[in-house]
């Protein structure tokens, strides 16, 4: 079996960058992305508020991101549900009663698609697999050809059941929305199954720094976050102009202020 390869796990972030070519041209030093991840999680953002029964408002902070509402949500367990689509609508937004319909009948019908990519993956993260799994030349059969699969379904569901995969198996399934496909697609290269391949590659370019950042997310959250969950917020930050935004945030906080050698 191709592994990644064992890197130090004690790396100081500080002297770390990541090299992320869907998120920009230039190198991310990993205190940066440590930042932006910090703002995501626990930036907020002002809300004026007023109940039916208020005369006046009232301004109110809210997360400015959507840590709260999916990353931070328990996983669901047993076969692919309600619960499932409502953890995806915590990242895309409410869906009609028609839309909801469609991506619970939708999760019922990728279900077996589902376990089979999982058993394909033998417990093995996306980072650890082989070049061929993410590739055609190694169809058909592949985690690439399965998470292709499941990308093509119909409709706008799509993204809402990448989500709920997601979240269920955050170390396997990719997270792509429109954002994060567009900063993907033009990285891919001849023989690549899908963008996940883009994904697996800028994996595998930067195992020290994904350490790294790992470790240091799991310190400040008390719980992790995935790589690929990582490499997914970082791409679509920067992609959708949030990357400054949230790097400011995260700075703000206390967390980053407690961190050794920050001033102020």
């Amino acid at each position: 079996m191709v592994t990644t390869p064992s890197v130090p796990a004690l790396v100081p972030l500080d002297e770390l960058v990541l090299h992320l070519p869907s998120a920009g041209p230039d190198a991310l030093p990993g205190t940066t992305a440590l930042a932006a991840v910090l703002g995501y999680a626990r930036g907020r953002r002002p809300l004026r508020y007023r109940s039916p029964n208020e005369r006046e408002g009232r301004w109110v902070q809210v997360p400015a991101f959507r840590h709260d509402r999916f990353d931070a949500r328990p996983v669901p367990t047993g076969p692919l549900g309600d619960d499932d689509v409502l953890v995806a609508e915590g990242l895309h937004g409410r869906l009609d009663p028609d839309g909801w319909t469609a991506v619970r009948q939708c999760l019922d019908d990728v279900q077996p698609a589902a376990e089979a990519l999982v058993a394909r993956a033998a417990g093995r993260a996306l980072w650890e697999l082989p070049d061929d799994e993410l590739s055609v030349l190694g169809e058909p059969g592949t985690v690439g050809a399965a998470l292709r699969g499941l990308g093509d379904l119909p409709g706008q569901q799509a993204r809402y059941v990448i989500a709920a995969l997601h979240h269920r198996h955050p170390s396997l399934v990719p997270l792509l929305d429109r954002a994060t496909w567009l900063q993907t697609v033009a990285h891919l290269r001849e023989g690549d199954s899908s963008v996940a391949a883009v994904v697996h590659r800028e994996l595998r370019a930067n195992p020290a720094a994904f350490t790294a950042l790992e470790a240091a997310v799991a310190e400040l959250f008390g719980r992790g976050l995935t790589r690929l969950r990582l490499h997914d917020l970082l791409v679509w930050l920067a992609g959708t102009l949030r990357l400054t935004t949230a790097v400011a945030l995260g700075e703000a906080t206390d967390e980053w202020r407690r961190r050794p050698g920050v001033s102020g």
